[in-house]
């Protein structure tokens, strides 16, 4: 079993951290946070290449569950993750900034 990695709040994400979201397709079109790159959960391993390894990742889903287990097994492969804890749901909720991919009004799903 692996370790948990770590968590920090919405707030705490750094303007400019390297964020990386799992979320399925149809999760990331109706709203995501600018700048994040988008590498659903099951392709994580096959698109380890995109990644940045130089950085700490700061790994967000809808409510965690799915960035839990993502940066877990980053943190086993070599990568520096942790969890954004409550996923988008919370960091909407601390008024960060979300976009939608078709420039409509975002939402988390």
């Amino acid at each position: 079993m692996s370790e948990p990695a770590p968590v920090v709040s919405a707030a705490q994400v750094p303007d400019g951290a390297a964020l990386l979201d799992v979320r399925e397709q149809d999760e990331w079109d109706a709203g995501h946070a600018p700048g994040a790159l988008h590498v659903p959960l099951g392709e994580l391993p096959s698109r380890l290449g995109e990644l940045p390894e130089d950085a700490e990742l700061q790994v967000l889903c809808r409510a965690g569950g799915r960035a839990a287990r993502a940066a877990a097994w980053l943190q086993e492969n070599g990568y520096d993750a942790v969890v954004v804890e409550g996923g988008m749901g919370a960091w909407q909720d601390a008024g960060r900034p979300v976009v939608a991919e078709d420039g409509g009004e975002p939402r988390v799903l």
